[in-house]
């Protein structure tokens, strides 16, 4: 099958110790919405919890084989992380 790319949008949240925390990824259609999406849901509730930061990333890869390569990020907003190193 033929290689295809993912655009993925992850927020975080602090939890109640204060840490960095990833919640619920959203996939988005394009590299320009995942950026316009993680851009603007900085700051905005997701349940009881505050949004403090969300990056936009990309991965290419073949889903029926699972092979995929490291993700791309496309960009950072707010409280985020650096890279996508140890998140899952």
């Amino acid at each position: 099958m033929a290689k295809v790319t993912y655009y993925v949008v992850l927020p975080f949240i602090r939890n109640e110790e204060g840490d960095l925390f990833a919640i619920e990824a959203e996939e988005a259609l394009d590299v320009a919405k995942a950026k316009f999406r993680a851009f603007n849901m900085v700051g905005h509730k997701r349940g009881d919890d505050v949004i403090v930061g969300a990056i936009a990333f990309s991965r290419t890869g073949d889903p029926a084989t699972g092979d995929f390569g490291d993700a791309l990020i496309l960009s950072r907003h707010g409280e985020a992380p650096e890279n996508l190193e140890g998140i899952e």
